[in-house]
């Protein structure tokens, strides 16, 4: 008896990675092994900077609330605390927010918090 391959499937398989690597520099592109191995090693930064993406922009929301606190005399940690105390929950996404684009509402969260 003949043996069976399913060569439909591995094709398919073949084809999902050739696609993914489209584009990358020399045998990457077209030459099964090496795809592979680069089409893998992309899936893991794609993982591993899911989750660094979550700390880039917290840290730029921080960085930016720092700035627009500046502005009013107070430093980021003392706005912190302020909220904090005065039971102001805005996240520092939204905060960030209003620190760049609404600096007159930013201003009454501050003056908010220091009273």
């Amino acid at each position: 008896m003949p043996r069976s391959v399913n060569s439909v499937a591995s094709r398919q398989r073949k084809k999902k990675v050739y696609k993914a690597v489209k584009g990358q520099f020399g045998r990457r592109k077209n030459v099964w092994t090496v795809a592979k191995n680069a089409y893998e090693k992309s899936q893991q930064y794609a993982y591993r900077d899911r989750r660094n993406k979550k700390r880039n922009f917290r840290a730029l929301w921080i960085q930016r609330i720092n700035a627009g606190a500046r502005l009013y005399g107070m430093s980021y940690s003392q706005l912190m605390g302020a909220l904090k105390k005065s039971n102001i929950e805005l996240s520092r996404k939204t905060l960030a927010d209003l620190a760049m684009n609404h600096p007159e509402a930013f201003k009454a969260v501050v003056d908010k918090a220091k009273a």
